[in-house]
């Protein structure tokens, strides 16, 4: 790509040429058209004397008229063309032109390349090459990738007012999981839109992002010390919401994560990771024994769907973890193998619990539990958290299909009543 730009420049460089030679050579100067001005007199007056010789010859003019017309003739010449007029050599111009023709080769390109080092945005060009290259490469080319981020990276340090390819190395370098180099291109970032507060704690947002990955996931105190400078530029700083949340819920505080992805939820309606966050909050809400709310922007508990109360046998209590996972779920009547139309989960804990099984709990609005009339429904403890039958779950299911209505209506008694073998 390099080379193409060069190659353009060279062409442009040509063309400027020829529009300063094209007048040195071919201009004609003043004296050379006097000199063509006065050869054409001569031939017309040649041309004019043999006719007045033919026709004195041919007796149509007498001696007096033809030497009357002759006289007229010659005056008439040198009217057009004095006699003191000399030719000026053409030699000096000639040299003239040759002096400022050999000038100007060397000139217009040395200047050209002398102006666009000093002025030009070379250092750009090359930094926006390297971009599209890494934009285009294949994640499976990573010694590739590692030698285009450090291409980028020293072109960035010799000319650094460049958010773009700022981010550009930091997502680079998080791909590759470096994740120090990758903190240190989004500290960079943060100097580099310094003045833009939004921006800059966005940027250190994400280098607290890496920080949290190169320590595996602990809160260290440089992780806390990247989260602290994005929340003062910004207290809603998605990035460092979402850390908070995730150090709070592995720490079993479950009320503050919750608080924080809320947040997110309130803050960002449209970031990328919502539906994760949203699962995370209904976690939450689970682990902490409580109904999760329904999620913003989601259908309310007032639609179409089925009122359920499940419990569990009695001949199965006591064998049960609380935290064993417990999934509630509808199929269309009829589908034993389909998609579940909507799947709500809690844990043993919440035994015996009852649930409305409605739209905010579809998989997807494809397939959801207000377009069926009828519903097989499902209860099933889950020893590995897997929404997947496996040997040993506890599982309990009814008989015959339960239809979908409006109103709340008496609960379906669910009870979990069998334990899946092999």
């Amino acid at each position: 790509m390099t080379d193409t730009f060069w190659i353009a420049a060279t062409v442009l460089i040509i063309l400027a040429l020829a529009f300063v030679l094209y007048p040195v050579f071919f201009h004609r100067t003043s004296a050379r058209k006097q000199a063509d001005l006065k050869n054409q007199n001569l031939m017309a007056y040649r041309s004019r004397m043999k006719e007045l010789d033919d026709e004195y010859d041919a007796g149509i003019l007498d001696d007096d008229n033809y030497r009357q017309l002759k006289e007229e003739l010659a005056g008439s010449m040198l009217d057009d063309v004095p006699e003191n007029m000399t030719a000026r050599p053409l030699v000096s111009g000639r040299k003239s032109a040759m002096a400022v023709a050999l000038v100007s080769i060397l000139l217009i390109p040395a200047a050209a390349v002398f102006l666009y080092e000093r002025w030009g945005a070379m250092d750009r060009v090359e930094q926006f090459l390297t971009m599209q290259n890494m934009a285009s490469s294949d994640e499976a080319r990573q010694a590739q990738m590692a030698d285009l981020s450090q291409q980028l990276r020293e072109r960035l340090l010799a000319s650094p007012d460049n958010p773009e390819g700022w981010a550009m190395l930091g997502r680079t370098y998080m791909r590759l999981e470096n994740y120090e180099d990758a903190a240190w291109a989004f500290r960079q970032l943060a100097t580099n839109v310094n003045g833009d507060q939004r921006a800059q704690a966005v940027a250190y947002g994400l280098a607290a992002q890496a920080l949290f990955f190169q320590s595996q996931g602990t809160m260290t105190d440089e992780v806390r010390a990247a989260i602290d400078q994005a929340r003062q530029l910004n207290p809603d700083e998605v990035n460092a919401l979402g850390l908070l949340g995730i150090n709070a819920f592995s720490q079993d505080n479950y009320r503050e994560a919750i608080r924080y992805w809320e947040r997110i939820e309130t803050v960002a309606p449209d970031h990328p990771q919502l539906p994760s966050i949203r699962e995370g909050i209904r976690e939450a809400y689970t682990r902490l024994g409580e109904q999760p709310p329904a999620p913003k922007g989601e259908p309310g508990p007032s639609g179409p769907g089925v009122t359920v109360q499940v419990t569990l046998a009695d001949n199965f209590k006591g064998q049960v973890p609380d935290d064993t996972t417990l999934f509630v779920f509808a199929r269309e009547a009829g589908s034993r193998q389909g998609p579940p139309l909507a799947v709500a989960r809690l844990t043993a804990a919440q035994l015996p619990a009852e649930i409305r099984l409605d739209d905010r709990y579809a998989m997807s609005p494809q397939a959801s539990i207000s377009g069926a009339r009828e519903v097989m429904l499902t209860a099933r403890l889950s020893r590995s958290g897997n929404v997947a039958a496996q040997a040993g779950d506890w599982q309990g299911s009814t008989d015959s299909p339960v239809p979908v209505v409006e109103e709340q209506g008496a609960p379906v008694e669910l009870v979990i009543d069998q334990q899946l073998i092999d």
